[in-house]
């Protein structure tokens, strides 16, 4: 007698027992197999499918902001490591860059990333872009025109080196740069929201942010999953810098 009897197959998982196993594991790699069947379990990437979000980490974004209020009517933002573009999908509903909310006023959305993006409605972005480059980021400031940045989003992360220390350097480096583009572009009050991966650099780092933003902390969305070493610096209220 079978326990695990297949009810139904769909998109090449069996669904067995309220259970979804995927089916079409032959030949891949025990890494992609553990990817697939990982991803098939997820909620959130059948959420986002449903919400029409790029990928499952929008619901990352939307716990924070709708905890927090980081991005509201009007606001400018800007989105580093933005690709495939969820964050940016959702930053420009919740700052109103698309003109769906009537009588509120209309924000600005840039997203930037070292891969392609392909296009947003109602967003700027800069696909195929250094972030740590002078002129990707000479390219942002332009297309700001007068504006002052509300709120900086870094989802950025550096292709993974298996060599921990090098890893948590490189992730280190991208959180430094982010940083000093914000400290340059932003408006008071205005709110920074980066990942990191857990290390001890960190303390460091929230350190040299709490110079210029009057609360920082720590934050791990639910959508993150539990082993993951991915967390988020929330810092609010920019005090600016003097000039």
């Amino acid at each position: 007698m079978l326990l695990a009897r297949k009810l139904s197959t769909f998109g090449g998982a069996a669904k067995t027992f309220g259970k979804v196993v995927p089916s079409n594991l032959k030949g891949k790699s025990k890494s992609s197999q553990e990817w697939l069947t990982r991803q098939l379990r997820d909620p959130y990437v059948e959420r986002a499918k449903m919400m029409n979000y790029r990928c499952r980490s929008a619901f990352k974004l939307l716990e924070v902001d709708q905890k927090y209020g980081l991005i509201k009517p009007g606001y400018t933002v800007i989105d580093c490591g933005a690709a495939p573009g969820s964050w940016t999908q959702l930053a420009v509903k919740q700052s109103n860059a698309d003109g769906g909310m009537a009588g509120k006023p209309k924000g600005m959305v840039v997203g930037v990333d070292l891969l392609q993006i392909y296009p947003i409605e109602n967003a700027i972005l800069f696909g195929n872009s250094d972030f740590l480059r002078k002129e990707t980021q000479d390219k942002i400031r332009t297309s700001l025109g007068d504006r002052r940045i509300d709120c900086v989003l870094s989802d950025m992360a550096p292709n993974a080196t298996g060599i921990r220390v090098l890893d948590q350097e490189n992730i280190t480096t991208l959180c430094y740069s982010v940083l000093r583009f914000a400290i340059l572009m932003s408006t008071p009050n205005a709110s920074l929201l980066m990942k990191v991966w857990d290390n001890g650099d960190v303390p460091k780092l929230e350190k040299s942010i709490l110079e210029y933003y009057q609360t920082v902390k720590r934050v791990k969305p639910r959508a993150s999953r539990d082993d993951s070493a991915e967390n988020f610096i929330l810092a609010r209220g920019f005090k600016g810098i003097e000039r």
